[in-house]
């Protein structure tokens, strides 16, 4: 205790713990490379957590993994099926009364609310798909599910289905945007509707692919909703991938972003803690968007300078 009355403490020390006292700075006192040190400290923290007691757990570079992770396999499963189906509508189905009444399907699915996704895959995916997988592979586990249960697979195929709108009309217009006059051209010089499609069609709608692929992934990233029915939790027991055999773990549940954002800001019982990571969070969330619009923008350019002219 000083003369003035003021109490000093150490770190560690069961007085301090009983202060509350979590940990003292003396920034302005610190040289050049300890403010590089602390500086380090600070960003571990922030990406790990651990930076206060009984936080561990609460760093943002797992939710950063699973968002990739969600992102990369929601586009290996909706970007082919996607394409395909535009493919298909604008080729074979044409301008029939069955090629109006699936894109006004379409159109109807893009504006559903992202919850009703939700809702579709946790009844079809979770409890419908996983719960027969369960039965039929993992029988002498049950009542635990192993499938049967939110996970990383389940919340891609409900981001999937909640995209596919989109995929589909924006793939569709950059069809549309080819001039008649190439496709029958081709074909009249004897290419079969599949080489015309190969060699002509589709290097020509490589933009439209990818504007699509954009605009699925800025919807994916965004919608948190369906996820907390389909997957992902504030804890993630294990990481979806690690280095065990087979390296990606579908079944296993995720933490995200978007996650984190609603659960440090309306959840975390730490406003003064919570709030301004709810604000890191979001900052990273959007800066990961705009990384992933960037990269997609440049492979963009260089595929419109080498497709086929028009």
């Amino acid at each position: 205790m000083h003369a003035d009355g003021r109490h000093s403490y150490r770190l560690g020390d069961a007085d301090a713990h009983e202060a509350g006292l979590v940990t003292a700075e003396r920034r302005n006192a610190l040289t050049f490379a300890g403010k590089l040190a602390f500086f380090g400290e600070r960003l571990r923290a922030y990406a790990f957590g651990g930076d206060r007691p009984g936080d561990h757990g609460q760093g943002l570079l797992p939710a950063l993994a699973g968002t990739l992770t969600l992102v990369l396999l929601m586009s290996l499963i909706v970007m082919p099926i996607g394409v395909a189906a535009a493919v298909h509508l604008h080729v074979y189905a044409g301008h029939g009364r069955i090629g109006a009444l699936v894109r006004g399907a379409v159109g109807s699915l893009a504006g559903v609310p992202s919850i009703v996704y939700g809702v579709l895959g946790l009844g079809l995916f979770v409890h419908g798909i996983g719960g027969g997988l369960d039965r039929w592979l993992h029988a002498d586990r049950l009542p635990v599910p192993t499938f049967g249960t939110g996970g990383l697979l389940w919340a891609a195929l409900t981001l999937a289905v909640l995209t596919l709108p989109v995929v589909v009309a924006t793939v569709e217009q950059g069809l549309a945007r080819i001039p008649d006059t190439q496709r029958l051209g081709s074909l009249a010089l004897g290419a079969t509707r599949g080489e015309t499609l190969r060699r002509l069609l589709l290097p020509q709608a490589r933009p439209a692919v990818l504007s699509a692929w954009i605009l699925a992934v800025a919807r994916a990233v965004g919608a948190v909703a369906p996820l907390m029915l389909v997957g992902v939790v504030k804890y993630a027991p294990a990481s979806p991938i690690d280095a065990a055999f087979p390296y990606l773990h579908p079944s296993r549940q995720f933490t995200h972003l978007g996650f984190a954002v609603y659960d440090q800001a309306l959840i975390s019982p730490d406003a003064l803690v919570g709030v301004p990571r709810a604000y890191s969070a979001a900052l990273l969330l959007v800066a990961l968007v705009l990384v992933l619009n960037a990269a997609a923008g440049l492979v963009g350019r260089r595929l419109r300078d080498r497709a086929l002219p028009i």
